[in-house]
C-alpha cells in the first residue's frame, strides 16, 4: 500500500548549528553546469545551495562560459571543467553530494560526462535538466547505481525520461513508478510537486506559487536539495531520503510564496525567491524565531 503524506510548516524542523561546528560539518557540493546561453542556471542552483546551508560549493562550468559565470560569484568557488570525464570524477569523490545537469547542454561531451558520473560516483547524485535528458533511454544506467540518487524532473523531462506521453495522466502513479524502477527518488515538479521514494512512498507539497513558473526557480531548488543531503546535522535528524528532499522541496517553495508575498507573481524572479530562503530556514529551526 502507498504511503502519501503532505508536507507542511509543522513537519519542518531545522536543528540549530552546533557552537563549534565548521564548513566540512554542512558539506562539500560539486555542481556540473552551465553551457554557452545558459549560465544563469549554474549561479542559481549554486546559489540555491549556499542559501540553504551548505558549507562549500565547487561550481564547475565549461571553459568557454567561465569568464561570465566567474563574475557572477562570490560565495561560489567557480573552475573550469577540464575536457577529460574522468578528471571530474575524481573531483566529485572529494565532496559529499554532487549535482549534475543545470544549463549543461546536449552535447556528446556533456552526455559522456554523466554517463561517467552516474556510473562512478558512490556518494549521493543530484540529477536536474540536461543531467536528465542525457538518460534518455537510458535508465538502466540508474538502475545500476548504488549511491544515492535523486531526479528532478519537470513533466516533459518525466515524460522523456520515462518514455511516456504527455500530459502526464496519473502524476503520483507514475511517480511512484520511476521511482520504483530506476531505485531513485523522484521529483515531480509543478502544482503541489511529488517527491516519491523507490519504497512507494510520497510526500505531497503544499508551497509554492505560480510567480515561480519561470527560468531559474529549478536550478534554485536542484541546490537546495544537494546543500540539504550534504548537511551532517539534518543526515542524522532525517535519515529517510525521500524527507529529507521534500523539506527542501517545502523550503523551495515557501521562499517563492515570500517572494511573491513582496513582489507579487507576475513580478517576482528567482532571486527574489534566493533573498528569501534565509528567513524561511530561520523561521523553520529550533529555538529561533523569524518568517515562515
Amino acid at each position: 500500500m502507498r504511503e502519501e503524506r503532505l508536507v507542511t510548516s509543522a513537519m519542518v524542523w531545522l536543528p540549530r548549528r552546533e557552537r563549534d561546528s565548521h564548513k566540512g560539518d554542512y558539506g562539500k557540493v560539486l555542481i556540473v553546469a552551465g553551457s554557452e546561453g545558459y549560465t544563469g542556471a549554474p549561479v542559481f542552483a549554486a546559489q540555491g545551495a549556499l542559501r540553504s546551508g551548505a558549507g562549500l560549493v565547487y561550481l564547475g562550468v565549461p571553459r568557454g562560459v567561465y569568464p561570465i559565470v566567474a563574475t557572477r560569484c562570490s560565495s561560489e568557488m567557480p573552475f573550469p571543467l577540464p575536457d577529460a570525464p574522468e578528471q571530474v570524477v575524481e573531483r566529485a569523490r572529494g565532496c559529499d553530494v554532487v549535482l549534475a545537469g543545470p544549463g549543461l547542454g546536449r552535447s556528446p561531451w556533456a552526455q559522456r560526462l554523466i554517463f561517467r558520473l552516474v556510473e562512478e560516483v558512490e556518494g549521493p547524485l543530484v540529477l536536474d535538466a540536461d543531467g536528465l535528458n542525457a538518460l534518455e533511454g537510458q535508465v538502466e544506467r540508474l538502475k545500476a547505481r548504488t549511491g544515492r540518487t535523486v531526479l528532478t524532473p519537470h513533466d516533459g523531462e518525466f515524460a522523456r525520461l520515462a518514455g511516456c506521453g504527455l500530459p502526464l495522466q496519473r502524476r503520483v502513479e507514475q511517480a511512484v513508478q520511476l521511482a520504483g524502477d530506476t531505485g531513485c527518488v523522484v521529483v515531480l515538479k509543478g502544482h503541489e510537486t511529488i517527491t516519491a521514494d523507490p519504497e512507494g512512498r510520497v510526500w505531497r507539497n503544499t508551497t509554492g506559487n505560480p510567480g515561480m513558473a519561470k527560468g531559474g526557480s529549478g536550478d534554485i531548488l536542484a541546490g537546495m536539495i544537494s546543500s540539504l543531503l550534504g548537511q551532517k546535522q539534518l543526515a542524522r535528524q532525517v535519515p529517510c531520503l525521500g524527507e529529507l528532499v521534500a523539506w527542501a522541496v517545502y523550503l523551495h517553495g515557501a521562499a517563492g510564496d515570500t517572494a511573491a508575498a513582496r513582489c507579487g507573481e507576475y513580478g517576482m524572479l528567482p532571486d527574489d525567491t534566493l533573498a528569501a530562503i534565509g528567513g524561511v530556514m530561520q523561521g523553520h529551526t529550533q529555538g529561533q524565531a523569524g518568517p515562515r
